[in-house]
């Protein structure tokens, strides 16, 4: 396809918007301009004005007003029709939205809860771990050297009752 029939549909549209008296003043003037400068975009032009009056030699249909009223009847009943249907369509587009709007809703819950859990760990785990040590706090209060609890956890004293050092 050439450049020059790719850009036809424009040339078309724009001398029948001058034919027309539909362009503004300074797109006139640029009209004009390409027609006394370019043969083949003035040919153009006259192709169309010679089509125009053609058209305007061609008998006019009388059209009664039993055709208007026809028309008009059958336009009604196919927006009464569009409008029917838009209707039964939107409770089903009520229902999905606020569907989506629920699993989005408990996506974002989720995807929270998760993002929390990594970012706040749980303080009582702490707790947990040091739960052998809370237990006999008293007992290591009554000890004055740590080098006494060291060597009898080397005597594998403080084992609890699966096995691990508490230590």
């Amino acid at each position: 396809m050439t450049k020059h029939e790719s850009a036809q549909p424009e040339i078309d549209d724009e001398l029948t918007a001058y034919l027309d008296g539909e362009l503004d003043a300074a797109s006139v003037r640029r009209v004009e301009d390409r027609l006394a400068r370019d043969p083949t975009y003035r040919g153009q032009l006259q192709k169309l004005e010679r089509t125009w009056d053609l058209l305007d030699r061609l008998p006019r249909a009388d059209v009664g007003e039993k055709f208007t009223k026809t028309t008009l009847e059958m336009v009604a009943v196919a927006a009464a029709k569009e409008a029917e249907e838009v209707n039964l369509a939107l409770p089903k587009l009520k229902q999905r939205q606020r569907l989506a709007g629920v699993i989005a809703m408990v996506a974002a819950l989720a995807v929270g809860y998760v993002i929390g859990r990594q970012a706040w760990p749980d303080p009582n785990e702490v707790l947990l771990r040091d739960l052998p040590v809370i237990e006999n706090i008293d007992l290591f209060y009554q000890v004055e050297d740590v080098d006494f609890l060291r060597a009898l956890d080397r005597e594998h004293l403080f084992e609890d009752a699966e096995g691990d050092n508490a230590s």
